[in-house]
């Protein structure tokens, strides 16, 4: 117990640390803009058909187990509200951020971590060069960014895809559809939906930056270090999934 307590209270640290210099870097404008577009390129555009894929499936087995489990005492056109509202609220921010764990986070950790093992983030510091600044800050701002643009690509996909198999399965017009969806929506819905994605974006490239400079023993030592950073990430888009209702839907 001493001993786990006492690498939860060192991560924590380092994390605190770890944000503070990426704030004032982005107060000092010292944050490279090449590195922050390249990453918006390979986090954002690179990421949308697995985003596309993966919102439309959403979409769709959504709308199938709805359908399968309307009864006859249940207007049909419900299941248009149940689809936007569950893709809108859970299945789409929590889908992409898991998507961008594997895709993204594992990418960040295993690049940084094989920079430190090589000592190429020692050469940066033996030249003055702070690599908080040239390799972390940018890839946060760009998860910062693109987060909230690939739910909102995840969200549409997914409605629109639910639309076409609750058609296909249940013989639901795409105006009863609309009209059960637009029925139970509430714009803070979309309010909500956004806020998770950004408090995802911030999160899983914060940790994946942080356990790649973390990194030790060679080539066995990022493997180890990409495993963990990869359940770490996922723990905490669910226990922040977690939180968000108790705190912006009561």
């Amino acid at each position: 117990m001493g001993r786990g307590t006492e690498l939860v209270f060192d991560h924590a640290g380092a994390l605190g640390l770890l944000t503070w210099a990426m704030i004032m870097s982005v107060v000092r404008l010292k944050v490279p803009s090449r590195e922050f577009f390249r990453q918006i390129y390979v986090m954002g555009v690179e990421s949308l058909p697995i985003v596309f894929v993966t919102g439309a499936l959403a979409g769709i087995v959504t709308s199938q187990q709805g359908g399968y489990q309307m009864t006859g005492a249940i207007p049909q056109y419900i299941l248009g509200s149940l689809v936007a509202q569950t893709v809108v609220l859970e299945m789409g921010p929590v889908l992409t951020a898991i998507v961008l764990v594997g895709r993204v986070g594992a990418r960040i950790t295993a690049e940084l971590g094989t920079m430190k093992v090589s000592e190429q983030i020692d050469a940066y510091h033996s030249l003055g060069r702070d690599p908080v600044v040239l390799l972390g800050t940018p890839r946060v701002l760009a998860g910062i960014v693109v987060m909230p643009i690939l739910v909102g690509f995840a969200n549409l996909i997914g409605i629109l895809a639910g639309m076409v198999a609750a058609r296909l399965d249940s013989g639901l017009g795409f105006e009863s559809f609309l009209y059960g969806a637009n029925l139970f929506w509430h714009s803070w819905d979309l309010f909500y939906s956004f806020t998770k994605a950004l408090v995802f974006g911030v999160s899983i490239p914060l940790i994946s930056v942080h356990m790649g400079f973390r990194t030790q023993g060679g080539a066995e030592g990022v493997g180890r270090t990409t495993t963990d950073a990869v359940m770490f990430m996922t723990l905490t888009i669910l226990i922040l999934d977690a939180m968000f209702p108790p705190l912006l839907l009561n």
